[in-house]
């Protein structure tokens, strides 16, 4: 009995061939991105910026749209709600002030004026300056060694000419990310810094996936040519490559029309990260193999017919 196919058994899509396209679409992104962060900048949140923290309690479930239209109209700049913890326990995050300590706390006055005597007022911090500019840099330090990590990985794994490989594929979807919010002026934090990370994650397993297939048919076909073979192995791959992809953009679509303000953001950089991280598994990843001087094992003779060695084990897709 068959099943839902998204791509058709046997396809056989010409990405190798077109790799010029792809090199230079992927250049003219990321000096635009680059360009964007230089000129326009990020929007950054509390986390980097600094601001108010409070955490208060309300006597019943919390009505967080209601408790977010009171603030947003003192305009105070940047505000934002979360639940944590019961579902009356809410976390306020109130945009720095300009001015001193004085400043700051007129704010806090305010938000406790708007909100009333029916509210618990728990805890009530200052972010300053110095401590947004630790968290931004470590978060700086998180993702580049999240990148070196997946490198040494790469590289033990499989070769170096395959670790550079993924690298740039890597450093391809973290600044197109980085771009595309600038662009769009989204609030850059902490859970975006997470959401670059997680997509760090995703399009590497989406990289090994290819690269496994890639170093399978080395072993299978001594002579074939490296263009046709690395052309092969993303078509053969393709499907699951895609299939993964379109379920995982339905989870991530679900959270960003229906999980509300707080992780929109959050969820519009995972989508973009999914759909940027999946073209760069396929069309830079594996085409940047062409111009590595890729080791075939020492093959200098044979034919195209499979390898019969019953040592070689054959990868699976992970």
């Amino acid at each position: 009995m068959g099943g839902l196919r998204l791509i058709p058994v046997g396809i056989d899509l010409s990405f190798i061939p077109k790799r010029a396209v792809f090199f230079v679409f992927s250049a003219i992104l990321i000096i635009a991105s680059t360009g964007l962060f230089l000129t326009k900048g990020l929007n950054y949140g509390i986390d980097f910026q600094g601001g108010i923290l409070m955490e208060v309690r309300t006597n019943q479930a919390a009505n967080v749209p209601a408790m977010r239209a009171k603030l947003v109209g003192l305009e105070l700049g940047e505000v934002n709600l979360q639940e944590f913890g019961k579902p009356n326990d809410i976390l306020i995050r109130v945009q720095r002030q300009a001015g001193g300590e004085g400043a700051q706390q007129v704010a806090v006055e305010k938000v406790k004026a708007a909100l009333g005597t029916e509210v618990d007022y728990r805890r009530t911090e200052f972010v300053g300056p110095k401590v947004s500019e630790e968290l931004f840099w470590d978060g700086v330090l998180a993702v580049s060694l999240a990148i070196l990590a997946i490198l040494v990985y790469i590289w033990f794994r499989f070769e170096w000419q395959f670790g550079l490989g993924a690298v740039v594929a890597l450093t391809h979807d973290v600044l197109s990310t980085i771009g595309i919010f600038a662009l769009l002026d989204l609030e850059f934090n902490l859970s975006t810094v997470a959401a670059i990370l997680t997509i760090a994650g995703y399009s590497i397993n989406d990289t090994v996936v290819v690269y496994d297939r890639v170093r399978e048919n080395l072993r299978k076909y001594k002579k074939k040519e490296f263009g046709a073979l690395l052309n092969e192995s993303i078509n053969q791959t393709l499907s699951r490559t895609v299939i993964t992809s379109v379920t995982t953009l339905l989870a991530l679509s679900a959270l960003y029309f229906l999980g509300g303000a707080v992780i929109k953001d959050f969820s519009f950089a995972m989508i973009w990260g999914v759909i940027i991280g999946t073209y760069s598994s396929i069309c830079l990843a594996v085409p940047m193999l062409m111009y590595l001087d890729v080791d075939r094992g020492g093959a200098l003779v044979g034919s195209d017919a499979p390898d019969t060695n019953p040592d070689t084990p054959r990868q699976k897709d992970i």
